[in-house]
């Protein structure tokens, strides 16, 4: 059975096709700029990446050619071998658990949270719309980014804040990145061998989130009723005492949306660095000695141990520490300075096993004597996209 499994941005469009069960990838691409000048897209099939440019006035464009593309290199010989297309949904609220199928009824339902993720949620459903049009007889399932964490308990997403807020305004934790910890801690289960553990997922990357997982399901993650909670990212700021807010609006006059701005595009990583939002770039500045840079290494190192010693806590110990996504699956050095931090819980690792692990390469990297594993595991968000779409058709 074929299966596209589509992540749809406000001018953009990631896609992967799937024969399932067997999970193999046939064909992958991106669309990029859609809507804006200089529009492009890349196909990738059979280990090979080809470059093209286009106009792409909008969604419904790039299906079409994404469409053109599949029957052009031979992936279908018609739309009616596609028999299911998977979405990424940024917000479901607390309304939804599990993935679904995207009735009409469900889309409304969906389009109603828009507010609570704006960037987000209209574009997931303009790739949605252009789906149902250009391949109707597939059935459109929407997979939400926020569905893994709704296991969490009361005691754990409520804020200390007026009971109103959260009856009338849904404010709440949330928290993201929900498909990548459900990967991932389903994977290490499985390479642990195990029914029952307590895990660890540090989703690390531009942005970054850490899940405690007990038995498959999370109990408690970062990020809360926006993903700028949690640790320090790339550009966004983390955990911060909202005085500062403010406080800063009586200093310099900015707006909330100017202070929210800065504070999700020009924080973190990037704000005190005063470098940039990429890891790659400051690693670069600190082997210059650059203290601003070597600062905001130090922020982040501490916000991430910060909060894996507290779940360590909270699950009572835990039988795997995993690191994933960009910076978790290719900076050893991050990884290495964040166990070596922890070393008091008895978490080791092997300083050459963990130089080896990078691009797209899963394993142990903690020392024999570690008394947790520590794991690399290269995310994969959008097989868990085309595993759900199958199991719901």
């Amino acid at each position: 059975m074929k299966i596209l499994s589509v992540n749809a941005g406000s001018s953009s469009l990631k896609f992967q096709m799937y024969e399932m069960p067997e999970e193999k990838v046939l064909i992958s691409g991106v669309f990029e700029r859609i809507g804006l000048d200089n529009s492009f897209y890349t196909i990738k099939i059979n280990g090979e990446k080809v470059k093209k440019e286009a106009d792409l006035s909008n969604h419904d464009v790039a299906v079409n050619i994404l469409i053109k593309e599949l029957l052009e290199n031979k992936t279908i010989d018609s739309l009616d071998e596609i028999k299911g297309v998977g979405h990424r949904i940024v917000h479901g609220a607390d309304k939804f658990s599990n993935s679904v199928i995207l009735t009409d009824d469900v889309i409304k339902e969906i389009e109603k949270f828009s507010d609570l993720a704006p960037l987000h949620n209209p574009a997931n459903i303009s790739g949605v719309y252009a789906f149902k049009k250009q391949i109707p007889n597939a059935v459109q399932v929407g997979c939400f980014d926020t569905a893994f964490h709704q296991t969490l308990k009361e005691d754990r997403f409520r804020y200390a804040v007026p009971d109103e807020w959260y009856t009338k305004y849904g404010v709440r934790k949330y928290g993201f990145h929900g498909m990548s910890h459900k990967y991932v801690s389903q994977r290490v289960m499985e390479l642990l061998d195990k029914d029952l553990a307590n895990v660890i997922v540090c989703h690390l990357g531009n942005g970054g989130s850490i899940s405690a997982i007990r038995d498959g399901k999370c109990i408690d993650t970062t990020m809360g009723f926006t993903p700028n909670a949690g640790i320090i990212m790339g550009s966004r700021c983390g955990d911060i005492d909202y005085s500062i807010i403010p406080y800063i609006m009586g200093k310099t006059n900015m707006s909330i949306t100017e202070i929210d701005n800065q504070l999700n595009k020009k924080s973190g990583m990037l704000g005190v660095s005063g470098v940039s939002s990429d890891f790659r770039d400051i690693d670069i500045k600190i082997e210059e000695n650059h203290k601003p840079s070597i600062l905001a290494n130090d922020l982040y190192i501490n916000s991430i141990v910060g909060y894996v010693a507290k779940y360590y806590v909270e699950l009572g110990g835990i039988d795997a520490l995993c690191f994933t996504a960009g910076v978790g699956e290719n900076a050893p050095h991050i990884r290495r300075m964040i166990v070596d931090r922890l070393s008091c819980l008895g978490i080791k690792i092997d300083k050459e096993k963990n130089d080896e692990f990078r691009f797209g390469k899963e394993g142990i990297v903690s020392s024999q004597d570690s008394k947790v594993p520590v794991f690399v595991i290269p995310t994969d968000e959008e097989v868990v996209i085309a595993r759900d779409t199958y199991d719901l058709i």
